[in-house]
């Protein structure tokens, strides 16, 4: 279907990141491990959507949205349907192209305000749920990894300063389309002319 519209392959996925970093390794003399004590709670926590978009003979691309939850009364958690909405906006409008997307089956992609919203627009918009519990089939995974084992070890002293790694990373992964494309090896999908 991608290939008859001339469409983008997009897969959306959503993860979040807390003050205390994911652990990872390090060099250290034997007998003195470094010990970097953090934080971790009541600071809030960065919740990231992000899609990667694939066609043939063009370079893949990465789009991500952020959002800081500071753990206020009344502030959302997550992302909101309308959230997801304005994502698959802006893709679209970068892109300049139709999008066929894949996401999981998490409530909000199916709240049914974005069914329609997929319904008015079914000119440039197919949707497309992933099979249940097979994070394997998603290429965004790949980013999450790539992500978090960036951050191993990095200790942020706030949520804006999380905040500001977590897009310095991103945007490092943003300009370096074989590692996107890696990503989608890593499923073991292909996308053919």
């Amino acid at each position: 279907m991608a290939r008859d519209l001339g469409a983008y392959v997009c897969f959306e996925d959503e993860a979040g990141q807390g003050l205390r970093p994911p652990k990872g390794r390090t060099w250290a003399p034997r007998g003195a491990r470094p010990v970097v004590r953090v934080r971790g709670a009541g600071g809030g926590r960065v919740s990231i959507a992000a899609v990667a978009c694939y066609r043939p003979g063009d370079r893949p691309h990465l789009f991500y949205k952020l959002r800081a939850y500071r753990r206020r009364k009344g502030e959302p958690k997550g992302f909101t349907w309308q959230d997801y909405q304005d994502l698959i906006i802006v893709t679209h409008r970068q892109l300049a192209a139709p999008l066929v997307w894949c996401w999981d089956n998490l409530n909000v992609h199916l709240a049914p305000d974005l069914a329609e919203f997929a319904e008015e627009n079914k000119a440039w918009l197919r949707l497309y749920r992933l099979p249940a519990y097979a994070p394997e089939l998603n290429p965004v995974e790949g980013i999450w990894s790539l992500l978090k084992r960036s951050m191993a070890n990095f200790a942020a002293a706030d949520l804006d300063g999380l905040v500001r790694i977590v897009k310095r990373k991103l945007k490092k992964i943003q300009y370096r389309p074989h590692l996107i494309d890696g990503c989608l090896a890593g499923t073991g999908l292909t996308v053919e002319p």
